[in-house]
């Protein structure tokens, strides 16, 4: 049972004001209580921005290779507390210890300080042009919101620009998924972040958000999370001008081209759409194939979800663990059966608890075909194991119907070649596209077009939305100061 009652501000671990709220938290494979946090208040806001205020004086005033330094230290102590928050992300949201949490999970967070700290030699902090000198500073406090189906990845690819550049932060994570956010606080002291630099408090993300957003001593808001979320952080933060980034969900179209090797490309599409559980923003969760080729794609599409071990995330051939929650696992029972009454046909999977599993948030992996593009199922992120396949008659028509969204965060295409994969690449109007089941790139602008959100993450494109652009005129370079003769 783990017991985290304090929040992490200035540098030391501090009793929520007035107590705070109790919160369990419960592990999604087996409903029992895991452990307990407290929920912050406004005063809890405002003493961890003030906080962060008063440091970022002296903070963004350091030097790049201190910086640099700082982060190589997080990341020797982070790696070797890699399996601390494996155990932790597991038991929090649920991820198959071994083949996700330990090999996506908690590295990915590495990852991020690895590529930020690659970037830094190379990124344009200060450039002449002419007679101008073009500077990048830190933008100032940030509040930085996350959500928990991939908590590593999510906080860490925010924290770990931030303190590159200079800035100061007040971290919220998920209060669903917060024992490993727990951990990297530690990680981040025992590396040397000064006091007030990072500060984190856990809360109700509908009260905490709004009062981070609106606070008048925060200057800019990174939130990953849905767009009901991202669109009260941009109201909230409206009022006082803020820099908003925002990464929210999305309903990735998988187009499969006529001359796709089809059971290859349907294989990958079904396996990358089952990962973590479908709990992945950029699943693609709408495999569009050609007509004459659907019966024969479902059938590689059953056989694929064979490969698939759906059970305790302790067990080393698990393979796909529980929803996060029981919230999201009662949403997406709701939209299977939705997508059953819409007249959709069910290919695998379905209602209720997979077969020998009596308790937890562990839902069948689902695959529906017949799909049309007006139904819910295909419109709306489950954020589940449930995959729609749609038929479509030519080029064209997939490409319009990968399009007609409102949302644009990621595209899959998979074609016989590279060259016509990218020419349909091109026409998708998305922040990201895969060809031919290429994986991430961790130092790759990640985000979205549309209702999927506003900015970058990631690589220099990351660390390009914690910085502000000053112009100054007149600056001759270096070499041509008379003051250095």
């Amino acid at each position: 049972m783990r017991d985290h009652q304090q929040f992490y501000i200035d540098g030391q671990w501090v009793t929520p004001l007035g107590g705070g709220e109790p919160f369990e938290v419960v592990n999604p494979a087996t409903e029992a209580v895991a452990g307990t946090i407290r929920l912050g208040s406004d005063a809890d806001v405002e003493l961890a921005v003030v906080a962060a205020r008063r440091a970022f004086d002296s903070y963004s005033r350091t030097t790049l290779q201190q910086r640099c330094d700082l982060l190589a230290n997080i990341g020797a102590v982070y790696e070797r507390r890699l399996d601390d928050l494996a155990v932790a992300i597991s038991e929090e949201m649920g991820a198959p210890l071994k083949q996700v949490a330990r090999t996506a999970q908690a590295p990915l967070g590495l990852w991020h300080l690895q590529t930020t700290l690659a970037m830094a030699a190379a990124y344009p902090f200060e450039q002449q042009q002419g007679s101008t000198l073009i500077v990048k500073e830190p933008v100032g406090v940030c509040a930085l919101i996350t959500p928990w189906n991939w908590p590593m990845n999510q906080i860490v690819c925010k924290v770990a620009p931030a303190l590159l550049v200079g800035c100061t932060m007040v971290l919220k994570p998920s209060e669903f998924a917060p024992f490993s956010a727990q951990i990297l606080a530690e990680i981040l002291h025992e590396a040397g972040v000064p006091a007030g630099v990072f500060n984190m408090i856990h809360g109700d993300g509908a009260k905490i958000g709004p009062a981070l957003s609106a606070h008048p001593q925060v200057d800019m808001v990174s939130l990953t999370g849905s767009t009901r979320a991202g669109a009260s952080v941009a109201r909230h933060a409206a009022d006082t001008i803020k820099v908003v980034s925002l990464e929210l969900g999305g309903k990735s179209a998988n187009i499969i081209l006529d001359d796709a090797p089809l059971e290859q490309a349907v294989t990958a599409g079904v396996m990358n759409m089952m990962f973590n559980s479908g709990q992945s923003c950029n699943a693609p969760s709408r495999m569009l194939v050609p007509r004459s080729k659907l019966a024969q794609a479902e059938k590689i599409a059953v056989a694929a979800l064979e490969r698939l071990v759906v059970g305790d995330p302790a067990n080393a051939a698990t393979t796909t663990g529980p929803l996060a929650n029981r919230r999201q696992f009662q949403r997406v029972q709701a939209l299977i059966d939705q997508g059953i009454s819409e007249g959709a046909t069910l290919v695998a999977g379905g209602l209720g608890l997979p077969d020998g599993i009596t308790r937890g948030y562990f839902t069948k992996p689902t695959v529906f075909s017949q799909v049309h593009n007006r139904m819910r199922i295909a419109r709306e992120e489950i954020f589940g194991p449930v995959l729609t396949m749609l038929a479509y008659e030519s080029e064209e028509e997939a490409i319009d119907i990968a399009n007609d969204s409102d949302y644009g965060l990621c595209g899959y295409v998979f074609g016989g070649s590279v060259a016509r994969a990218t020419a349909v690449a091109k026409r998708l109007r998305t922040g990201m596209v895969h060809l031919n089941g290429a994986g991430v790139d961790p130092a790759a602008p990640f985000g979205g077009y549309k209702q999927s959100g506003v900015g970058r993450e990631w690589g220099a494109a990351g660390i390009d939305e914690f910085v502000e652009t000053k112009a100054v005129m007149g600056a001759v370079a270096p070499a041509q100061d008379a003051s250095t003769d």
